[in-house]
């Protein structure tokens, strides 16, 4: 199996909310877990959570890194219709070609706070 592709292939179903798509990618046992939210879901639960979200989306996946079972990703999540935009950081954990843990940590984008704004430090990344 393609780690990486796998990757790429399950954040576009994310972003189109492809629910049966989704439900293959993971074991019937996996856990999901929102740590910014404290959150653990079931697949059916993360499934639901995903696809329920209200509006359209598109991703881009930024990088990738492989390290045996564990994949990392970085990934831009955008809103067509409001200009919402995130990036999600998450750890795939893997059992044979399947997700077996999955934990995200999400943010939102948006410029700095204004006192770092005030000193005048740091510089746009793009």
């Amino acid at each position: 199996m393609d780690k990486k592709q796998f990757v790429i292939n399950y954040w576009k179903d994310v972003a189109c909310k492809n629910a049966e798509s989704l439900k293959e990618y993971f074991l019937s046992n996996a856990v999901i877990n929102w740590h910014n939210t404290n959150e653990r879901f079931s697949v059916e639960e993360f499934i639901i959570a995903n696809c329920e979200y209200p509006g359209k989306w598109c991703g881009n996946v930024e990088r990738i890194e492989i390290i045996d079972d564990l994949v990392i990703s970085v990934t831009r999540v955008w809103s067509l219709e409001k200009g919402d935009s995130f990036h999600a950081v998450s750890f795939f954990e893997f059992k044979g070609d399947k997700i077996s843990c999955l934990d995200e940590y999400w943010g939102d984008d948006g410029i700095a706070p204004q006192w770092r704004l005030d000193k005048q430090i740091g510089q746009p990344i793009r």
